[in-house]
C-alpha cells in the first residue's frame, strides 16, 4: 500500500516533493490562523469600547483581516485541489502495482475488481486526508499552546485558577476522555463496515456477471436474497452510527460552552476583556480540536480500517 509509492524511483518526486509542497502550505495556514486570533482579541476588545473609537477604526480592522483572510483561502483552496491530485498520483502507483501481481495469479481472488478500481483510490484518498489533518493538529498545537497557555492568567475560577496552563489541561483531559468514550461507543463499526462491503461486493459481482449473461444470472430471486442480506446489514450500520452520532454531537456541542463556563467569571470580575474572551474561544476550540482530532474523524477511521483489512487480504492473496 505505501510501497509502491513512497519506495519507486518512478514516483519519489510525486510523492515526497508533493508531501512537502503540502506541508509548507499546511505550517503558512496555520500561521495565518494564530494572526486571526490576533486580531480576534483586538477586534473584540475595541468592540467592547465602541463608544471610544471612530467609525473610520472599524473599517481598519475589517481591511487588516481581509488581508488575513482572503491569503488563507487561496492557500486553502489551492491546498484542496493539489491533495485530491496527489491522492489520485498514489492511486495510480497503488493500481499498477497491484495489477502487476494480480495478472500473475492463476486462480480467481474474491473482490478483485472492488479493490483494484475501489479500495485502492478510498484508502489513498482518506490517509492523505487523514494524514494532513494529523499534521496541521500537531502545527496548531505547537502554535496555539503557548497561546492558550498565556491565557490561562485570566481562570478566575477557585478549583482551576492556581494551575498553571489550565485551560490547556482541561482542553487535553476532556479531549482524551472523548477519545476513550468514542472507542466505546464505536467498537463495533469497523467489523459491520468490513462485512457489509461484503456483501456490497456479493451483490455487485452478480450484476456484472448478468451484463454478460442474463439468463444465468441475476434472477429475480437471487438478487432479492443478495439484497436481504445488503439491508439486515446496513440496517445494523445505521443502529449503530446512530447512537454514536449522539454522542459525538452531544461532544461537540458541550465543547463549545467550555471556554465560556471557565472564563466567562472573569469576564463580569473584569479579570479580562471581551476580546480575551473570544480570544480564548477561538485558541481553545483550535487546541481542543487538535487534541480531538481522532474523534472528528472516527467514522472515517473506521471505513479506513475496514478498506486497510480487505486491502492486506488482498496483497496476501495476489502475493501467495
Amino acid at each position: 500500500m505505501f510501497r509502491a509509492f513512497y519506495k519507486t524511483k518512478e514516483w519519489c518526486v510525486w510523492a515526497y516533493g508533493g508531501g512537502l509542497f503540502l506541508l509548507l502550505a499546511l505550517v503558512v495556514q496555520v500561521e495565518l490562523t494564530v494572526k486571526i486570533n490576533e486580531w480576534y482579541g483586538m477586534f473584540y476588545d475595541m468592540l467592547q469600547k465602541a463608544t471610544d473609537h471612530e467609525v473610520s477604526e472599524l473599517w481598519v480592522e475589517m481591511l487588516i483581516f481581509c488581508k488575513i483572510a482572503f491569503p488563507y483561502v487561496l492557500i486553502a483552496t489551492v491546498t484542496g485541489y493539489f491533495t485530491r491530485v496527489y491522492a489520485f498520483k498514489w492511486r495510480e502507483a497503488m493500481t499498477f502495482s497491484y495489477v502487476a501481481k494480480w495478472q500473475l495469479v492463476e486462480g480467481d481472488v474474491e473482490g478483485a475488481s472492488q479493490r483494484i478500481q475501489e479500495d485502492i483510490y478510498r484508502f489513498a484518498r482518506i490517509v492523505e486526508s487523514l494524514g494532513l489533518q494529523v499534521i496541521r493538529a500537531m502545527l496548531t498545537l505547537i502554535a496555539f499552546l503557548p497561546i492558550l497557555w498565556g491565557l490561562s492568567r485570566g481562570v478566575d475560577i477557585e478549583l482551576i485558577k492556581a494551575v498553571p496552563g489550565s485551560l490547556v489541561w482541561v482542553a487535553l483531559i476532556v479531549s482524551l476522555g472523548g477519545l476513550l468514550i468514542s472507542w466505546f461507543v464505536g467498537i463495533k463499526l469497523p467489523g459491520l463496515e468490513y462485512n457489509n462491503q461484503k456483501v456490497e461486493a456479493a451483490f455487485r459481482k452478480e450484476l456484472v456477471y448478468a451484463e454478460d449473461d442474463k439468463v444465468n444470472y441475476a434472477k429475480t430471486e437471487t438478487l432479492v436474497e443478495l439484497f436481504t442480506g445488503l439491508k439486515f446489514n446496513y440496517n445494523r450500520l445505521f443502529l449503530h452510527y446512530g447512537y454514536f452520532d449522539i454522542w459525538i454531537n452531544f461532544f461537540e456541542q458541550f465543547m463549545l460552552i467550555v471556554p465560556y463556563l471557565i472564563m466567562g467569571p472573569g469576564l463580569f470580575t473584569g479579570i479580562i476583556t471581551l476580546g480575551v474572551l473570544v480570544q480564548v474561544s477561538n485558541a481553545f476550540a483550535k487546541v481542543r480540536e487538535s487534541f480531538s482530532i481522532f474523534i472528528a474523524n472516527w467514522t472515517t477511521i473506521t471505513e479506513l480500517r475496514s478498506i486497510h483489512k480487505r486491502l492486506k487480504e488482498f496483497e496476501t492473496n495476489i502475493n501467495y
